[in-house]
């Protein structure tokens, strides 16, 4: 009799679990080439095509995130330009207010001088005039009042007009080269 243990080396060594038997052998190649052309068929192309998808997606969106940054570039260069040229108008505006407001400054002043030189030029013709008129009428005054005085002392009437205007002025030329020589 065989020892069990003898057996059972033999059959190990008949059936080697890493050689398969040819007919598993041809079924698991069958099997496999059926699984592979079923997957290069129809699942391969479905997944080539949404990688491309994916692929034309993220292309399209990089190059439509760099035109809106290209857009965007451009439209702060020109928000720039525009700020920098309000600030230029803005500064010229303020300088041609600064300007007319000097102008004016300076015609009013003109202006105001003139209308002052104006007033005091008719206040001394008035006071002139008014002094004028005062001496005349103290003139008068003075030679009413002299030609009564006089006539009292000498004891006849200085009434003759050619002779009183005569005396009036001498006397009063007198009074005017006394004042002046007082000074």
């Amino acid at each position: 009799m065989i020892s069990p243990l003898v057996q059972l080396a033999a059959e190990e060594e008949a059936q080697n679990p890493l050689i398969p038997e040819i007919p598993e052998l041809v079924i698991g190649l069958i099997a496999f080439a059926i699984v592979f052309f079923i997957l290069g068929k129809k699942l391969l192309p479905n997944i080539n095509k949404v990688l491309e998808q994916r692929r034309e997606a993220i292309e399209g969106g990089i190059e439509k995130a760099e035109a809106a940054r290209t857009e965007a570039q451009s439209v702060l260069e020109q928000y720039k330009a525009q700020l920098a040229e309000a600030r230029h108008e803005a500064a010229r505006l303020r300088q041609e207010a600064q300007e007319q407001g000097a102008t004016l400054i300076a015609e009013m002043r003109a202006e105001g001088q003139r209308q002052r030189e104006e007033i005091v030029a008719a206040g001394h013709s008035q006071i002139e005039a008014d002094r004028k008129a005062a001496a005349s009428a103290l003139r008068q005054d003075v030679g009413k009042l002299a030609t009564d005085l006089a006539g009292k002392l000498v004891g006849e009437s200085l009434e003759d007009h050619a002779r009183q205007s005569r005396v009036i002025d001498r006397f009063l030329d007198e009074l005017e080269e006394k004042a002046e020589a007082g000074r």
